[in-house]
This record gives C-alpha cells, structure tokens and sequence, in this order.
C-alpha cells in the first residue's frame, strides 16, 4: 500500500473501529500482496489481499488493457463474492470503485453502503486524447449511467461535502459525512515566517504548475517570501518550471515527510492550488495548526473547509490571478493572517475523528434497523 489520502483516510477509519467498537471488521486489498503496508493496521482487524493486482493495467497497451481488466475483473468478482458468502457480514462497504458494479448482487444479507472519495464532476469521467470529444463524452454519460444505477441500489450512498451532495440529485439515498482529522497538533504556528507551504502528490490535479505562476506574481512583490511544496512523485517538472519562471530561488520541491505538521508550523499561509478535490484534507490539516489557507474553490471541498475571509481565503477556480492575490493579501496583512489562523484552528474542530466516525457509527445503527 503506496502513500495517499485516500488510503491513510481508510487506515485511520478502519483502526477507529477497532479501537473503539466491538464490531468484526474486515478489509479486503487487491494490490502487490506480500509488500509491507504504509500505514499501520489494528490487529483486530482481519483482512485479505486478492493480490489482483490492477494497478499493472496503467503501463499495459490499450488493447492489451482491455482483455487483461476483463480477466482481473472477473477474478476480482469471484473472489469478492465467495469471500463475502463465507464471512456473511452485516454490512459491506464500497468506495465506489470497481466492486460498486456487482456488490449489491451478492446474496450475502449484507446492507450495502457506498462512500466515494472523488467528486462527481471528475468521477468516471472518460478522456481519452485520440478519442474526438463527442466520443469521450458519450462513453462517460454511459459510465455515469451505469454508476448511478448502482447507486440507487445501496442503502446508502456517503459523500464527503456539501458541495458534492448537490451534484447528485438523482439519490435519495446520499448522505454527507467529510473525512475526519485522527491528530490534532498541541503547538500553533505564529504566523511570522515568511514562508507558505503546499502539501499533495505531483500530479496535474495538484495543480502546482499554476500554483508556480501565481507565486511569480507574489515574488515579484515580496522576493524574501519562499514557497515549500512536499509531495509524493515525480516533482522534475516543478523545479525545472519554477526555473524557467525565475522563481527558483523561492521556491522548494521537496519529497514527502513523515513530520508535515512540523512543516505547517513553520510555515505562515497554506495553499491548496487542486484543479479538484474529493475533500481536500491537508486544507484542514494546515488550518489545524492555525495557518491560514488560500484555496482555489475547486470542485469540491475546499468551499466546505474555508469560510471565505474568516479563517481563509477562497480563490476563483484555476484562476492564477485570484490565487496570487489571495497569498499577496495575507501576506500583506499580518494580523488578520494571526487572526484568520487562530479560526482556523477553531474551525477545524468539527473534523475531530469521535465527532466524524460517531456519524459513521450512527449510519451503521440506522442501517440495521
């Protein structure tokens, strides 16, 4: 198991359960068995590794793609449903990956609840370059038709926000429960360093290429200002964009850290630059250690988190210039950046693990009834 929000939401979620609940708790994995974990799991917890192995698919030729998912689908399907006809739980829960198409199929008894960690603006969305456009976009109305038809079948349906709840109109059965902080920092920044701090994988939807060009309209401003980027991946592209920029000096594309909330101590504002978010959760991470986020108002999460001008600022979607103006202005206003980071830390209160996995346990409540 590689490094990645998603899977360290999992973990914590899963070791709360355990830790606090007398329930019998299962996982099942399907990726590189007999590779140590990343995160650490409960004992208690009992799990299995399909070992079927996906994730091989991406460097895979497309034709050879396709009959090789078919194959590992088919696997994947058996082996999930002998598997849950032998435990026989009282609940199953999907992340609405490639199990969704065929769980609410299995006789097992089970109450069925779904719980994705993307947004549906850029779920299933099926973008293929040598594809002409109106082809994408007919493949991906029938991926999303078929989605939500499954769907409709569970018991219930989690998503993460607010934002997000309103993109699915077509469910009745959907409820918001957002991710949960499982650590709370005992020290605050204070704010004065003169540095910002963003924090994701090195990825296009980190959106760090445009982060780099708003931050050249804040180094031409305010030159002794450095910008600390940590993250998993390929981060060759950022240093040699930040050079072309001239902004190297500034700006620092570090690798991942065990220590982040070190990190966010030391540092003065946050910025979240996503082209999209299923949450946003390092948003709230920074903030909880009262640093004040700028964020682009991405689909979807960030709206959630920041309340714009109380404990943060929200920047126009993929708008460089907002975003640059955002850090300028925090920059500029060192008492309302303390002001904004003390809410902040407030703010994020509400993301305490006990108070979002007591939703979650409420949800099972209400489901076996």
């Amino acid at each position: 198991m590689s490094p990645n929000g998603m899977s360290a939401v999992l973990s914590s979620k899963i070791n709360y359960l355990a830790e606090h609940t007398d329930y019998e708790l299962y996982m099942i994995l399907t990726e590189k068995a007999g590779q140590p974990w990343y995160y650490q799991i409960n004992p208690k917890v009992k799990w299995v590794n399909f070992d079927i192995n996906f994730d091989e698919l991406d460097t895979m030729p497309i034709v050879k793609k396709f009959f090789y998912y078919q194959v590992k689908f088919r696997k994947y399907r058996r082996m999930f449903t002998d598997y849950l006809m032998q435990v026989l739980p009282d609940i199953t829960v999907s992340t609405v990956r490639r199990e969704i198409n065929f769980i609410n199929d299995i006789p097992d008894g089970s109450k069925k609840i779904g719980e994705i960690h993307f947004n549906r603006t850029n779920y299933r969305e099926f973008k293929k370059s040598w594809l002409p456009g109106f082809a994408n976009r007919f493949i991906t109305r029938l991926w999303m038709r078929s989605l939500l038809k499954q769907l409709k079948r569970l018991d219930r349906f989690v998503v993460l926000s607010e934002e997000d709840y309103k993109n699915w109109p077509e469910l009745g059965n959907k409820i918001v429960i957002p991710n949960s902080l499982s650590f709370f920092p005992d020290f605050q920044s204070i704010c004065e360093n003169k540095q910002a701090i963003a924090v994701g994988r090195y990825t296009s939807q980190k959106g760090f290429d445009l982060l780099l060009q708003a931050w050249k309209m804040v180094y031409e401003k305010h030159p002794d200002w450095t910008l600390n980027i940590y993250g998993s991946g390929d981060r060759n592209s950022y240093v040699r964009l930040a050079m072309s920029l001239g902004i190297s000096e500034s700006v620092h594309c570090n690798a991942a850290v065990s220590n982040i909330y070190e990190k966010y101590r030391e540092s003065s504002i946050f910025v979240l630059s996503s082209r999209y978010e299923g949450f946003g959760l390092v948003v709230a991470e920074a903030m909880s250690t009262g640093v004040p986020a700028v964020s682009f108002a991405c689909p979807c999460g960030p709206s959630d988190i920041i309340s714009d001008r109380k404990d943060g600022l929200l920047a126009a979607k993929d708008n460089i210039q907002d975003l640059a103006e955002g850090i300028l202005f925090l920059i500029e206003h060192p008492d309302l950046r303390k002001e904004y980071g003390k809410k902040a830390a407030a703010s994020v209160l509400r993301f305490r693990q006990e108070t979002i996995m007591g939703k979650w346990i409420t949800l099972f409540q209400e489901v076996l009834v």
